[in-house]
């Protein structure tokens, strides 16, 4: 049996206005009728395969997600604050210390869990035995906003050792590594068994361990609103003690034992307007449209409105985001740049 641990910390802030602090990404159904939260959910909800879920979460976000849990039950471990994915893991690890844990961000979109399922199948005896797994995004473009993985000896069928992790590259070497073969995207899901990665900690990160064991120590525990729900509250003051890394440095890219499995599953982690824009589909003259939005004479336009009622006219290459009182315009490609717009309201 896998236990789940969906990681749910993050404010999605590179797609505002639709996403904002209180109500973000994963918390909305931007990729079809279910929202990314419910779409993890249910990629593990398999009982003969699949414990009930861990979920790693903000605590202002409690109610969102029991709302989304659709009668399942789970244990909540609401962060006091955010320290990043290795002590929020290590929150999780030990609850269940004893787990098999497939740690998945709430907020990446999977086109075909088949693929995914058969993956987690693949590095499942290797999790036994004890190695840290990931699973590798086969690269389809040269993107610069992911960092790499370079596949190594093969340990087992689809499965391979790490041979080292790239940091996200430039654009002339992205394209390299993508001409050169044998890399994957590193997409941050992971396999291993809790008390592994416990010890890992141990060893490399000492003090994000000694952090979460006192903040789970002297947790508050108590029932959540609906059946089979705990709701754990670590201690604040212990918790803000870990260093905020994430798993990637804190871990995966200092163990012997990592391994990788190399998967085309129609992974996305939705992290810009851009990389959304990619998912829907479009008309014949490459406008992908969506709420009240009407476009004459336009064309490779991403226009989404939620209330507000757009007309576009003559535009070529823009992305148009409504959301309430919040527009957002911008010619493609610079989506990114979304981050600094928030930036910028939030001084």
């Amino acid at each position: 049996m896998i236990t789940p641990v969906i990681l749910s910390g993050g404010s999605g802030t590179r797609l505002w206005p639709m996403s904002t602090p209180d109500h973000p990404k994963q918390f909305l159904a931007l990729t079809g009728d279910e929202t990314m939260f419910a779409q993890t959910l249910a990629r593990a909800d398999d009982p003969a395969h699949f414990t009930a879920p861990i979920i790693v979460a903000n605590a202002r976000h409690q109610a969102l997600i029991e709302a989304q849990l659709g009668g399942r039950g789970a244990t909540l471990l609401l962060e006091p604050a955010a320290r990043n994915t290795a002590p929020a893991i290590a929150l999780a690890a030990l609850a269940a210390p004893d787990a098999i844990l497939l740690v998945m961000p709430s907020d990446h979109v999977i086109a075909d869990p088949a693929a995914f399922q058969a993956a987690v199948a693949r590095a499942l005896p290797l999790a036994e035995a004890g190695w840290h797994v990931t699973f590798g995004i086969a690269p389809d473009a040269p993107e610069t906003g992911y960092g790499y993985i370079q596949m190594g000896a093969v340990l087992a069928e689809g499965v391979q050792q790490i041979a080292r992790f790239v940091e996200k590259p430039d654009a002339t070497r992205a394209a390299a590594m993508l001409a050169e073969g044998g890399y994957s995207w590193n997409g941050g899901i992971f396999l291993f068994r809790a008390d592994a990665y416990l010890a890992a900690l141990d060893e490399h990160a000492p003090a994000i361990r000694s952090a979460a064991a006192q903040a789970m120590a002297k947790a508050e525990t108590k029932a959540g609103e609906g059946a089979g729900v705990t709701v754990n509250l670590p201690d604040a003051d212990a918790f803000a003690a870990a260093p905020s890394e994430s798993i990637d440095y804190a871990v995966m890219e200092k163990i012997a034992r990592a391994a990788v499995v190399p998967v085309s599953m129609g992974w996305s982690d939705v992290g810009s307007w851009d990389a959304l824009a990619a998912l829907n589909a479009t008309d014949a003259e490459g406008n992908a449209l969506s709420g009240s939005v009407i476009a004459v004479d336009s064309k490779d336009c991403f226009i989404m409105s939620d209330k507000l009622r757009i007309a576009a006219i003559g535009l070529e290459g823009f992305t148009i985001i409504a959301s309430g009182n919040d527009v957002l315009i911008m010619p493609k490609g610079r989506a990114q740049d979304v981050k600094a717009v928030v930036e910028r309201l939030n001084s």
